[in-house]
């Protein structure tokens, strides 16, 4: 069973998505900050991460580059969640290291298969 951490501070976002990744059968850990998800990947093995990108305090784009750097942390695929569809902005996740973008509301269908494309290998 994959196991996936999803760093989300909103509450509705963060009942979606548990909803539809519990019910495909992985199991899941939430964190409410980049900060709070980060001590939790230091603390156990995650399979793939789902990253809201506008967090209080620490963004999203700031913890993917830190796992990033992480020896231990890197190989782990991170999916960028966010409500920004603009350009300029899809330029900058993907700079970042993440390994899909995922746009808010979530789509069912659209967030299972980039799940498994991110942790096919």
């Amino acid at each position: 069973m994959l196991s996936i951490l999803l760093v989300e501070d909103n509450k509705e976002n963060q009942l979606l998505a548990s909803w539809i990744i519990e019910d495909a059968g992985y199991a899941l850990d939430i964190a409410d900050s980049a900060e709070a998800g980060l001590q939790q990947m230091s603390l156990k093995h995650y399979d793939l991460v789902l990253m809201d990108i506008s967090l209080p305090g620490m963004s999203g784009k700031d913890a993917v580059r830190l796992i990033r750097k992480n020896p231990k942390l890197k190989h782990i695929p991170v999916i960028a969640v966010t409500a920004h569809s603009a350009q300029t902005e899809l330029n900058e996740i993907n700079q970042c290291g993440f390994s899909a973008v995922q746009f808010k509301p979530l789509d069912e269908n659209l967030l299972l298969q980039a799940i498994k494309q991110a942790t096919a290998s």
